[in-house]
C-alpha cells in the first residue's frame, strides 16, 4: 500500500533504483531472523531498521516525519494500527532533529489510519507525518518490523 496526495504522484519515482534495492532486501532476507538493531544495504542511500515492540495506545505513540529519508515500513509479526496525515494538517511539537532527521507532532483531531499486518507495508515520503507503534481494536500486540530508510 502507498497513499498519499495526487499532488506528490510524479514528484518522487517508487520504482527507482535505491526503492528497487529496498524491495530486493525484503524479498531476500530471512527477516524473522534478522536481530533488532541497522542492517546495511546500500551505505546511507538505503538501509533497514530492524525494530521489536509491543502497540500501544495513540497517546503513547505521537506522528512524526522525515526530511532526508523516506520510511518503507514492513511488518514482519503482529499487526497495528498506522496513523497518516500530510504535514500541513499537524502541528510541530519540536523543533527538527536534523541529527535523527525527526520531528514529533501534536495530535491532530482527526487523522487516517491503516491496519498494517504481517506482509503488509506503507511508504510514508516527506510530505507525510505517520504515527506507527499504535494498538488495532484488538489490544496490544507483539510486533516485529522492518523500517527500510530511502533517502530523498
Amino acid at each position: 500500500m502507498l497513499t498519499t496526495s495526487l499532488l506528490l504522484a510524479e514528484k518522487y519515482d517508487y520504482l527507482s533504483e535505491k526503492f528497487k534495492k529496498a524491495f530486493t532486501f525484503l524479498r531476500e532476507t530471512d527477516l524473522a531472523a534478522l536481530p533488532v538493531g541497522n542492517v546495511p544495504i546500500d551505505g546511507d542511500e538505503v538501509y533497514a531498521n530492524v525494530q521489536s515492540y509491543t502497540t500501544m495506545a495513540p497517546e503513547e505513540c505521537p506522528f512524526e516525519s522525515h526530511r532526508a529519508y523516506f520510511d518503507l515500513q514492513y511488518v514482519v509479526e503482529g499487526e497495528e494500527c498506522f496513523g497518516y496525515e500530510p504535514l500541513e494538517n499537524l502541528t510541530p511539537a519540536m523543533e527538527y532533529d536534523a541529527e535523527r532527521d525527526l520531528i514529533f507532532y501534536q495530535e491532530p483531531a482527526q487523522s487516517g489510519c491503516v491496519i498494517l499486518k504481517a506482509g503488509d507495508f506503507a511508504i510514508v515520503p516527506p510530505e507525510d507525518g505517520h504515527a506507527p507503534r499504535r494498538m488495532t481494536l484488538n489490544g496490544a500486540c507483539a510486533v516485529k518490523k522492518i523500517v527500510v530508510k530511502v533517502r530523498v
